[in-house]
This record gives structure tokens, C-alpha cells and sequence, in this order.
């Protein structure tokens, strides 16, 4: 099983839609996929139809509790699980403040169940606390979804430290394997100097040790469409909105790259 955070610290870069996307696109292939929603805005979820309810049980108390995975993921369509959310959530950096191996809650509760997919993605919270954390203990991989603005590049140093960090003391499997442009607009000349720019970045760095040396800019950008904005108002992914879209035809490109590259 392929496992994979799916972050960046910065709100409103495409993250989430990315990670349902991803998903949704990978599960039309065949392959069994579960999305863990670890942001507390529930957004995922929303996406997919589910309200993030108080009184259902969720990825909260999968954390804070004795609660199983299997007891909480649920299925969305015929090769696509999600483990939802909740407002809730929010509160678990405070209430797990004192718990000892409290980065590690995510990836125990993984490894006690048997995890029958094929690809894990983690849509982690735009913020880099003890959630994000948990998730990228979890994990193997990170795949970092940016807009192609001047803010985006300023806030990858912080998310790579981070993942440094992580990688350096608690998970020494983690690495970076793929960046995503996402609202990319093919029309400006910004865009193309910002892709440039990552580009180079990372070719830069693979003769480097660190947990980003392999990694890659996909090919596929992801453009702007307003189908991709209005779909998570009727919860359902863009292959069920507007399968005939700008945003279906990228998303579809982009799992095949992702089948691609090696784990």
C-alpha cells in the first residue's frame, strides 16, 4: 500500500481538492484507495458528500479514543473509502498536548488493523501541529499541491524543514516524491516562471541528501475550471459533477502520472 500526505501549510492552494481528486481518479481505475480527512474544516468529507457531524463517529475519535479505523471509514463509491472529519477535531492538538507518542496515534491505529487498499491519502490540515504530524509519521510520501504565485515558493522552506524534521527523528521512510501546480493559469506568464523556478529547485537538490531529492514537479497542471470550485457544493468529485471537464481531463492525467512514479 502506497501511503501519502497530501499538504501544504497554506490554505486555499488547491490541497484538498487535490487529495479527493487524486483519489477519485485512482479508484476509477480499480484500485482501492481510502482518503483520511485530517483537517479539522472537514472539507474533504464535505467534498464527498458526507456531513461532518458531531455525533458520528470520525477521525477525531479514532485519535482521542479506542475507536478502530474500520469502525469510522465509509465507503463512497465502489473502490473508494473515506474516514471523515469533524469540527471536533480542532480541539485535539490541546487534548492530546499531554499524551506520550501523541505524533504517533495515526500510523499505530494503521498498522493494528489490516489495510486492504492499495493507495492511502492523508488530506492533512493547512498547518504544521501535531496533526500534520500524525500524518506524515504515517506515511511514505508527500505530495505537495502549490499555486504558481510568489507566496507559494516563500512558504516551501518552512514545509520543508518540517518535513526534515519528521524525517530526520521520528520517520526516516518519509520523503517528498511529487509537487502539484494547481490553479494554474496557462495565460500568464507568472505561472510559467513559477513552475520554471520549482523546477529548477528540485533538480537542483537530487544530488543532495534529503527527504526532497527525488522528488518531482508533475507534468500535469492542474488549471483553473470552475467545475473544480463548484463541485464540493453538490459532494461529489469533479468525475461525477462534470466528468467531460478541464478539471476531470487533469485530475485523470495526474493519477496516471502518479501510478507512475516508483514509491
Amino acid at each position: 500500500m502506497r501511503a501519502i500526505a497530501i499538504m501544504n501549510q497554506k490554505g486555499g492552494v488547491g490541497k484538498t481538492t487535490t487529495a479527493v481528486n487524486i483519489g477519485a481518479a485512482l479508484a476509477e481505475t480499480g484500485l482501492r484507495i481510502c482518503l483520511i480527512d485530517l483537517d479539522p474544516q472537514a472539507h474533504a468529507s464535505l467534498h464527498l458528500g458526507i456531513e461532518p457531524l458531531s455525533d458520528q463517529l470520525s477521525i477525531y475519535d479514532v485519535l482521542t479514543g479506542p475507536t478502530k479505523l474500520s469502525e469510522v471509514r465509509r465507503q463512497i463509491s465502489e473502490n473508494l473509502w473515506v474516514v471523515p472529519s469533524t469540527l471536533d477535531l480542532a480541539a485535539a492538538d490541546l487534548e492530546l498536548a499531554g499524551v506520550v507518542g501523541r505524533e504517533m496515534i495515526l500510523r499505530d491505529k494503521l498498522n493494528a488493523e489490516e489495510q486492504p487498499y492499495d493507495y492511502l491519502l492523508i488530506d492533512c490540515p493547512p498547518s504544521l501541529g501535531v496533526l500534520t504530524l500524525n500524518a506524515l509519521v504515517a506515511v511514505d510520501e508527500v505530495f505537495i499541491p502549490l499555486q504558481p504565485h510568489f507566496l507559494a515558493l516563500h512558504g516551501l522552506s518552512k514545509l520543508l524543514e518540517t518535513i526534515d524534521l519528521v524525517s530526520a527523528r521520528l520517520n526516516s521512510r518519509l520523503k517528498i516524491s511529487g509537487v502539484v501546480l494547481c490553479m494554474y493559469d496557462v495565460n500568464t506568464r507568472l505561472a510559467s516562471e513559477v513552475s520554471a523556478n520549482v523546477d529548477q529547485f528540485f533538480r537542483a537538490e537530487r544530488e543532495k541528501t534529503s527527504p526532497w531529492s527525488g522528488a518531482q514537479t508533475f507534468q500535469t497542471r492542474i488549471r483553473r475550471n470552475v467545475r473544480l470550485a463548484e463541485a464540493p457544493s453538490f459532494g461529489q468529485s469533479i468525475f461525477q459533477y462534470s466528468p467531460d471537464s478541464h478539471g476531470a481531463e487533469d485530475y485523470r492525467r495526474l493519477a496516471e502520472e502518479v501510478l507512475g512514479v516508483k514509491p
